[in-house]
């Protein structure tokens, strides 16, 4: 699977027809790299950021320990490798409706508030998705507040 992905991003072009397990490949790993990418904007990365990220997925997607792993090793691969976020936020806005790209926006806030602080490099991270992902600004604040409050019960 995890070669298979990897392939689909390698040949992604706009007139390319997917097969409906690529597509759902693709958002999975679309998904995944965004929060992955959270997780890693503070300079480090905790055991709970991953946790919460595994949770969210497991929430989200219907998938087996084995890809969720293979999915994350690829998240934190194409990120080493990428350059910008546009390959991956693009999946997003071809697939989702505009509340679940609001729901990601929030799941990304909940990443960033997991460990307790808010770093100044993950709010202009979110600040920069959110922008990406076309959600308006009000959304954006809205979502921001749920996920404090989503925070606040977890402890």
């Amino acid at each position: 699977m995890l070669k298979s992905i990897k392939q689909f991003f390698d040949n992604l072009a706009p007139q390319a027809k997917q097969t409906e397990a690529e597509q759902k490949h693709a958002i999975h790993l679309a998904v995944s790299v965004l929060l992955v990418e959270m997780s890693r904007m503070d300079g480090k990365v905790s055991a709970t950021e991953l946790k919460h990220i595994t949770s969210l997925l497991d929430k989200q997607f219907d998938l087996t320990t084995q890809e969720k792993t293979e999915i994350m090793e690829l998240a934190h691969e194409e990120l080493d490798n990428s350059t910008d976020y546009y390959q991956f936020t693009s999946v997003i806005n071809q697939h989702f409706e505009q509340s679940q790209k609001v729901k990601m926006i929030e799941q990304l806030w909940q990443t960033a508030f997991i460990d307790g602080k808010l770093d100044a490099h993950e709010e202009h991270y979110l600040r920069k998705i959110h922008s990406l992902l076309h959600v308006p600004h009000s959304d954006f604040i809205k979502a921001k507040l749920r996920a404090t409050k989503f925070i606040d019960t977890k402890d």
